[in-house]
């Protein structure tokens, strides 16, 4: 019984071991590439469309209590919480704050140092 076991046995690993590989020309081996890829673009193509997406809303046109900004400049004013308007281009006019802040304190600075020149004075006015 036992021997008739391991005969068994030995036939059954017998036919099981090492089957020949059966060689594959180039033809095949494209052919399977094919019918991969065919199947990869089946799978693209079932992509999401605008049909199947709803649409999102368009942010670009702001609207807030009724005002409706179409650029950035409308939509910061809008947003704003100041009342006052800021000086938006402060300097194109440095050259006359500048010439305000000197004719205002040119005097004390005079009285201080009575004995400078000029442009001794403004270079002082200038390290203030």
């Amino acid at each position: 019984e036992l021997k008739d076991l391991l005969e068994k046995e030995d036939l059954t690993l017998k036919s099981q071991s090492k089957q020949p590989a059966a060689k594959i020309n180039r033809a095949q081996i494209l052919e399977e590439q094919e019918r991969r890829n065919a199947a990869a673009m089946g799978k693209k193509k079932e992509s999401v469309t605008h049909i199947n997406k709803p649409l999102e809303e368009n942010i670009n046109r702001l609207q807030v209590d009724g005002y409706e900004a179409r650029s950035i400049t409308e939509a910061i004013s809008i947003l704003s919480t100041k009342e006052e308007e800021t000086d938006k281009h402060p300097e194109k006019r440095m050259k006359a704050a500048y010439a305000a802040f000197e004719a205002a304190n040119l005097p004390r600075i005079k009285a201080e140092n009575p004995t400078l020149r000029l442009s001794q004075l403004k270079q002082i006015l200038n390290k203030d």
